[in-house]
């Protein structure tokens, strides 16, 4: 389905010459009385490549079909693939980690995320905007540092690295964002 460049947005995946290209940033520009032009920012879904394209507002892109299956996350593989399981059939489904390493940082086993689908290919997942995790690592705090916005490393349960406020310790509950793995604050 052929969409103007004008219609483009963040986050839209278009299909070009069968290569899936997500747009990670999208610049509309008008200089005084010239034509609009258009720039974007690509990142490949299969080789993880990035790119830019500049397109007039006249220009036309594929944009791809996707389907998302709501699908809880098993176990890792020992060749380090992630099997899922698809919550309405029940079939499993195993994703390479080059396509979803980063996110998987946020995922524990039996938690259900969202698969992207370009026919029957998987090519992502779709994680919750805030996850709550447990802390299983963390350095001790030492008494009479309470200065304000001092920050120490801790490690999740996922093995995901984050900073934490000084006063959060092993066992804590904690609310993590997931685009950017900042700490939102403790949870029961």
């Amino acid at each position: 389905m052929g969409v103007k460049a004008t219609e483009l947005r963040k986050g839209v995946v278009i299909d070009q010459g069968g290569d899936l290209l997500l747009i990670t940033e999208y610049n509309h520009h008008t200089p005084g009385n010239l034509r609009a032009v258009i720039h974007v920012k690509l990142r490949s879904l299969r080789t993880g490549s990035t790119k830019e394209m500049r397109l007039s507002s006249g220009d036309s892109l594929e944009v791809a079909y996707l389907d998302k299956k709501p699908s809880e996350y098993l176990y890792k593989e020992v060749n380090g693939g992630y099997v899922f399981m698809d919550q309405v059939n029940f079939e499993q489904v195993t994703i390479q980690p080059d396509l979803i390493e980063e996110q998987m940082g946020y995922v524990k086993e039996n938690t259900i995320v969202a698969i992207t689908f370009h026919g029957a290919i998987p090519i992502g997942i779709e994680v919750p905007p805030s996850v709550v995790l447990k802390i299983t690592e963390a350095e001790p705090a030492v008494r009479g540092n309470t200065a304000t916005n001092v920050k120490k490393d801790a490690v999740l349960e996922t093995g995901l690295k984050i900073k934490v406020p000084i006063h959060i310790s092993v066992g804590d509950m904690v609310k993590v964002r997931t685009s950017d793995g900042e700490f939102q604050g403790r949870s029961n």
